[in-house]
Parts: structure tokens; sequence; C-alpha cells
């Protein structure tokens, strides 16, 4: 998970544009998660800059239950992330050893 310090909420007609956008797609599932990437993307700063370019940056770097997080902490108003604790990264496991887990699938 990128750093960021900033959820910045949409308007409501902001976020009602986005999802019409997203219409395109016919699943449900995908219509959903490049909506709330596209929201994301919008709303994620860091020193008052964009985290993300697009949904595609999000998508490939959040997990479904990262961005749950945000978009939750986003619905309560977003602003400075230090108000939101359930999106900290703290939530994730810090045991977790990302080369250990690589070299016991095989590298990949």
């Amino acid at each position: 998970m990128r750093d960021l310090d900033e959820l910045r909420p949409l308007t409501a007609g902001r976020l009602l544009a986005l999802w019409r956008q997203c219409r395109e797609y016919g699943d449900p599932l995908e219509r959903v998660l490049v909506c709330n990437g596209r929201i994301l993307a919008a709303c994620c700063f860091f020193r008052g800059e964009p985290v993300y370019g697009d949904e595609t940056e999000v998508l490939a770097d959040l997990t479904g239950r990262q961005m749950e997080r945000l978009l939750l902490a986003l619905a309560e108003g977003g602003g400075p992330r230090d108000r939101h604790p359930q999106a900290d990264r703290t939530a994730e496991n810090p045991a977790f050893d990302p080369e250990r887990f690589a070299a016991l699938r095989g590298g990949k």
C-alpha cells in the first residue's frame, strides 16, 4: 500500500458521474471494483499530490480489504488519514515476511 496522508471526499455528483462511467462493465463485481478504484484514485493524496494516476494503479496496489477500509474512512468524512485508524497499515499482519512467502511459493 502506497503512503497517503489525506482522503478527500467527492461530491455526490462526482460519485454519480464515476458510477455512470462504469456502467459499461457487464459483470457486477468488475463494475464495483473498477468504480471503487476510480473513487480512490480521485480521493487519495500524499503531501497534496494524488497517490494514484487511475483505477488501474489502485487495483494493482491495494487488496480488497484495504480498499474497503479506505472507502469506509471516506464515508465517514475523509480528511487526514490519522483520524481513520481502521484505514491504517497496522490492520495488516506485522509479522508477514514477503520474501519468505515468495520462497515458499517457489520464487514467484
